[in-house]
């Protein structure tokens, strides 16, 4: 069986975003900013995530976060975090996520697991559900979680 969990990869973005979303606050590093994403965007990794937490949005050097959604029966293209870790909580669904220089490693996961992806690893995430889309939350310790998503070449 392949392995879950949303590369937050899961989750990768291509900033071709729907609507802007609403940002309150000023990206100041002195104020509170709040991100309200209106609208799912499409991700490098040909996923639907919700812009939240990042460089662009709120000012954040170091981090970002987001949500992400693996449609029924959907994938990730392959990819890795070049220099960048990766946390991710998922809360829907039960994901398989290949994982290893060559995608030869499994494990799957399911709503509640907490996935750990260290920098560079190569993965790629499928939702198991032919009927329900698989959601999880991403962290990453980027600030501009989308430049450093390098995708690997289709097999």
């Amino acid at each position: 069986m392949r392995a879950s969990f949303l590369p937050l990869a899961f989750v990768l973005l291509s900033p071709a975003f729907a609507a802007e979303p609403q940002i309150i606050g000023e990206k100041n590093g002195k104020d509170i900013v709040t991100v309200r994403a209106p609208e799912a965007a499409t991700s490098k990794q040909a996923l639907p995530f919700f812009p939240g937490i990042s460089n662009r949005n709120a000012g954040a050097k170091n981090l970002s976060l987001l949500k992400v959604v693996i449609p029924p029966g959907g994938s990730a293209q392959a990819h890795v975090h070049k220099g960048y870790e990766s946390a991710i909580y998922l809360l829907q669904g039960s994901v398989e996520t290949r994982y290893g220089e060559h995608l030869e490693k499994s494990v799957v996961n399911v709503a509640g697991d907490f996935i750990y992806i260290p920098a560079d690893v190569p993965h790629q995430p499928t939702n198991l559900s032919r009927t329900e889309p698989a959601v999880a939350i991403v962290a990453r310790n980027d600030g501009d979680e989308q430049e450093h998503v390098i995708l690997l070449p289709k097999k």
